[in-house]
């Protein structure tokens, strides 16, 4: 296996590999300053310059097994982090982005975080309970947690609009996975992709309130599998526009499952992958 991390600048659709790895990797972040990368590989948490060169291993304590779903603070000082070292199912941490202790905020499980509230104050993510998985909010600093959705069906990958109004996330309610948005006290569950021809994950919208980008598998394929063709689709926020294709690419899980918008809403980072033979 063999993982390229790019960055794609919208202007032009210009896109370059920044760093390659004969290795698996997944989910870039982009740091709020704009200098820096994080990404997730073998449980441990990375971070590479921008402009490309030697990653470094970020200390995250005794979270040694995280997965993909891992975000910063809007101010960057925090690192959001899903991980399964204690009790062997994800839970939501934060730590300082430089490194350090975990702080446990979500005491079920299993938690994957993927969204941080605009003022920071409030983390959106996946939580399964009775064997239903649904989209949840909890206040950084701990407490009880709030249901959004109720769907019996898969609910997954929620992420805040940076104005806070909205809540876009995507769901399999209609029998194929498709991109909504919910407000977040829970009220005005709202479908958002209609094409047929495809199941659609992973919703960010860009920090200038612009765009949507997410990742499109063919609607024959069932969750969010890796190794697959699929495709990277964006659309006006607002809706206004039906979804274009913007890359087309070999990859899904671990390519862009959490946001990873630079933060003046010109590029967006992914992974695609090769498989060896």
């Amino acid at each position: 296996m063999k993982s390229f991390l790019e960055i794609m600048t919208l202007e032009t659709g210009e896109r370059r590999v920044v760093f390659e790895l004969h290795d698996h990797f997944e989910a870039p972040n982009w740091s709020r300053d704009g200098s820096f990368l994080i990404y997730n590989s073998n449980g441990r948490l990375y971070r590479l310059p921008v402009a490309g060169g030697n990653s470094e291993e970020i200390d995250t304590g005794h979270a040694i097994k995280c997965n993909n779903d891992h975000g910063l603070s809007p101010d960057g000082s925090l690192l959001a982090i899903s991980d399964s070292s204690i009790g062997g199912q994800s839970q939501v941490y934060v730590l300082p982005t430089t490194g350090g202790t975990p702080r446990l905020v979500t005491p079920e499980s299993p938690s994957y975080w993927h969204g941080w509230s605009p003022d920071g104050k409030t983390l959106a993510y996946t939580g399964r309970r009775n064997d239903n998985y649904d989209i949840y909010t909890i206040p950084v600093e701990g407490g009880e947690e709030t249901r959004l959705t109720t769907a019996p069906e898969l609910d997954d990958g929620p992420d805040y609009t940076p104005d806070g109004e909205w809540i876009f996330f995507n769901s399999a309610r209609t029998g194929i996975m498709r991109i909504w948005k919910v407000r977040p006290d829970g009220s005005e569950e709202t479908q958002v992709t209609f094409d047929e021809a495809y199941a659609d994950w992973f919703p960010h919208p860009s920090p200038n309130g612009e765009h949507l980008v997410f990742l499109s598998y063919d609607k024959s394929v069932d969750g969010h599998p890796k190794n697959k063709d699929v495709v990277l689709r964006m659309m006006p926020l607002s809706g206004e526009e039906a979804p274009r294709v913007i890359v087309e690419l070999f990859g899904g899980q671990g390519t862009i499952n959490v946001p990873s918008w630079s933060p003046d809403s010109k590029e967006f980072a992914f992974v695609r992958y090769e498989v060896d033979g």
